[in-house]
């Protein structure tokens, strides 16, 4: 078996002094997460269509069927594949795609299965990209006509990642929406003219080895590693919604010194239309996160953020040219996001010329060691959309131990909300809707690195959906869906992507 794992230079050339010897070369690709009948049959048909087979599998990083995936790494599937008589090499592959595969490789014939035949439906595109680059080798595209499974749907069923409860939650969703039924509504998304408003928070993560305690004081010695800075705050939502929306707007404050403009210029998405207004006396915010390298473990967090005022007072006023601006922006947009963290920039006249003027308003007010306390939702009057955690609910109604659904009930009728999504870490998320009442969907989340910028990707593709009217069930579940990808990574991680995203609602419902 081990002479048939090759590196994709190796098998190159392999290949080529095959085809001097007159042999016909078959490339099948995948990820072949769990081996079964249809794969073994797909190879089989595969061989008989040529003298060579070779298999190229997806590596883990580019693995887009949602965190929990691939179940098997990528040298144990190569392992499982290279075992079979049929097989003539294997080869991980190095890219997201396998059109630089086969460009490099140039098979004779690249053989998928029946369920790729239509290409239409294929959301990734990637089928007609593959066929582009096979017949530009001179080879051509195949099918097999064969029994087929799905990978997915086995390993769902027969080697879960989830709880048998979120299994059978699944179970009952997927009969009543399937993921074309929400890559659909998405879809529409794509024409929402959006307008996002919040703060730019610069997230650095530095990562350090501890020593143990100093010497001559009671303090804890740490030997730098690296740092690493992430797009944080209103610039990864704006991010996540570019994902899915062709016309995205973005207010926000950078500071009127270190503004690290370059560095959000850089970061952002070139689809967002950027207006920036300046904090006075002030930097860019940044939250600075000192990380134990190993394992992972935060030690101590520091803000860089608005100096005091004269009085020792943080300043509270927003930057003169933020209303005016506002007033000639929320008029030509469908949807405004507001990610209002309390650090100054939405306040309370902000809050209520956002409450007047917009067609659909979501919000999301955050708890935080800036704001404890003083920054709730009630600074607004109304709102369309409310998403926020069952800690900031709670906080806002003070109450500890009130039924959460009833402190829902009472917060979608003081702020005139039709829709309502309360978020609560590992229990997943509540939904509200007056007319459709309660969902419950539990948590996707399977391995959790960092829950930074979770609630923050959670609002922004759940603002689309609650804009597009779609139910609040399936608001819930792709909220989760997004919230597990975010819990993934340390830090902010990439934006969501579409296309690997609704992989990752197709691997979830199947």
């Amino acid at each position: 078996m081990k002479h048939k794992l090759l590196e994709l230079e190796p098998l190159a050339g392999i290949l080529d002094e095959l085809r001097t010897r007159g042999k016909s070369i078959v490339q099948c690709h995948g990820v072949f997460d769990m081996l079964h009948v249809g794969h073994i049959r797909h190879f089989q048909q595969a061989r008989n269509l040529g003298d060579v087979l070779i298999v190229t599998v997806t590596p883990d990083q580019h693995v887009n069927k949602g965190p929990q995936r691939p179940v098997f790494g990528e040298q144990l599937r190569a392992e499982a594949i290279a075992a079979l008589e049929s097989v003539d090499y294997v080869a991980i592959n190095q890219w997201p795609d396998a059109v630089p595969t086969i460009e490099l490789l140039q098979p004779d014939i690249y053989l998928k299965g029946i369920d790729y035949k239509k290409a239409e439906e294929d959301i990734t595109g990637g089928i007609q990209r593959e066929q582009d680059a096979v017949q530009a080798g001179g080879g051509k595209l195949a099918f097999t006509d064969d029994i087929t499974f799905s990978s997915s749907h086995l390993l769902n069923r027969h080697l879960p990642v989830f709880s048998d409860s979120t299994r059978e939650y699944l179970a009952g969703f997927s009969s009543t929406y399937s993921a074309h039924d929400i890559t659909a509504v998405l879809d529409r998304a794509q024409e929402l003219r959006v307008l996002v408003i919040g703060e730019t928070i610069i997230d650095e993560y530095v990562y350090c080895e501890t020593m143990g305690k100093s010497g001559k004081e009671p303090v804890l010695a740490a030997r730098l590693d690296h740092t690493e800075q992430f797009a944080g705050g209103v610039l990864a939502v704006a991010n996540h919604v570019a994902a899915f929306c062709d016309k995205v707007s973005l207010v926000t404050a950078l500071g009127e010194r270190d503004a690290n403009e370059a560095f959000i210029e850089e970061k952002l998405s070139p689809k967002i239309q950027r207006e920036f207004v300046r904090a006075a006396n002030s930097a860019t915010i940044i939250k600075r996160r000192f990380v134990e390298l190993y394992p992972p473990q935060k030690l101590f967090e520091l803000y860089l953020m608005k100096e005091v005022d004269a009085t020792g007072e943080l300043a509270a006023t927003h930057p003169p040219e933020l209303e005016p601006l506002l007033n000639r922006l929320i008029p030509d947009h469908d949807l405004v996001i507001v990610v209002d963290y309390g650090h100054g920039l939405v306040d309370v006249p902000i809050s209520a010329t956002l409450d007047h003027k917009s067609k659909f308003l979501a919000v999301n007010v955050q708890i935080n060691a800036g704001n404890h306390g003083f920054n709730t939702i009630s600074k607004y009057n109304r709102a369309d959309y409310i998403c926020i955690s069952e800690a900031e609910l709670r906080l806002d109604a003070r109450s500890r131990y009130r039924p959460l659904t009833e402190l829902m009930e009472m917060a979608a009728s003081k702020h005139e909300c039709e829709k309502v999504l309360i978020t609560r870490g590992n229990q997943g998320c509540i939904t509200y809707a007056p007319r459709a009442g309660f969902n419950h969907v539990p948590s996707f989340g399977i391995r959790v690195v960092d829950r930074v910028g979770a609630g923050d990707t959670v609002l922004a593709v759940t603002s689309l959906l609650a804009a597009l009217d779609a139910p609040m069930e399936m608001v819930g579940v792709v909220g989760n869906a997004a919230g597990a990808e975010a819990v993934s990574s340390a830090g902010i991680g990439a934006p969501l992507s579409r296309v690997p995203f609704y992989r990752h609602l197709e691997t979830l419902l199947k």
